[in-house]
């Protein structure tokens, strides 16, 4: 029986200078991308008419591009203002997934491995994601590590990365868990599966050191940017397993839901605490006040 491959929400899809609705196809079996993993791509959020840090994420895609060893075909304030062409196609009633992607069509000549950076292709495609914001999770030890910059391309935000990811969340829903709390190879702990992750110590708000194993993402960078403006201590450093379990307070942070409150890690329990809340409250008052919007 055929799979079914429409979208699941309203999409619209931007490529070769036209909108398309649904899931248009686009990479074929000899494509780059579908057999060599060459593609890259960025997430912004819309909601309640405003998209946080879009330009940011504009601008990592391009980034993400060129460190993937293609060539970025769009200037970042061109993606932004299609964005928000796209956005305007929808009914505006829920929330937006908005999703830049490059990949490239074919690999070099004398070594079709490498991509081609002159078949570098470019697509933006928007589609309906509600929100998940402050909606608790629960977070187990992944027995899976993060790589290093030598052993994968940490330094983009590649697809050829998030099956390791995927394991991760199988792993710990198979053990009734939502998300994954994840490691580097020296058994550091450094985001979880799918997002950045912070912790609370009498007061003290700390995240892991950005170490090239994992995203930096942009959404933590704003986050503890705030926090320090309203008058907390927040520190960047080296943290273990053991950290985490003896915090005040666990949240992650990420662009699909923003600030998310972590109330149990294996057998600790915790409470969504004051930081926390106050972490998400400081996003929405900024995101709300000073985000771009369409005009």
């Amino acid at each position: 029986m055929a799979v079914d491959t429409s979208a699941r929400t309203p999409t619209f899809t931007y490529v070769d200078g036209e909108w398309f609705a649904g899931n248009p196809p686009l990479i074929g079996p000899v494509s780059h991308a579908m057999w060599l993993g060459s593609t890259v791509f960025d997430g912004a959020r819309w909601f309640d008419g405003i998209a946080p840090d879009l330009d940011l994420h504009c601008q990592r895609v391009n980034r993400s591009a060129a460190n993937m060893g293609m060539k970025a075909t769009m200037e970042a304030e061109e993606i932004e203002r299609l964005a928000w062409e796209g956005v305007a196609k929808f009914d505006g009633k829920t929330a937006i997934y908005i999703k830049p992607m490059y990949w490239a069509e074919h690999g070099q000549a004398g070594s079709v491995v490498a991509a081609d950076p002159e078949s570098t292709r470019f697509a933006l495609c928007l589609f309906e994601a509600p929100m998940h914001t402050a909606k608790p999770s629960s977070l187990t030890v992944s027995p899976f590590r993060r790589p290093t910059p030598e052993c994968a391309m940490t330094d983009a935000k590649t697809g050829s990365l998030y099956p390791n990811s995927g394991r991760m969340i199988i792993d710990a829903r198979n053990r009734g868990f939502d998300n994954a709390l994840v490691r580097d190879m020296n058994g550091n702990v450094v985001e979880t599966a799918s997002s950045n992750v912070f912790m609370v110590k009498d007061g003290v708000v700390f995240t892991p050191a950005a170490n090239r194993t994992f995203l930096a993402g942009i959404t933590r960078a704003r986050v503890m940017g705030l926090l320090r403006q309203a008058g907390f201590e927040v520190r960047e450093v080296t943290l273990s397993v053991e950290d985490f379990m003896n915090a005040d307070e666990i949240f992650q942070t990420g662009n699909y839901s923003k600030v998310v409150p972590v109330t149990r890690l294996d057998d600790a329990q915790f409470q969504e605490g004051p930081v926390t809340r106050k972490a998400l409250e400081l996003y929405m008052d900024w995101a709300k006040s000073t985000a771009g919007t369409d005009g």
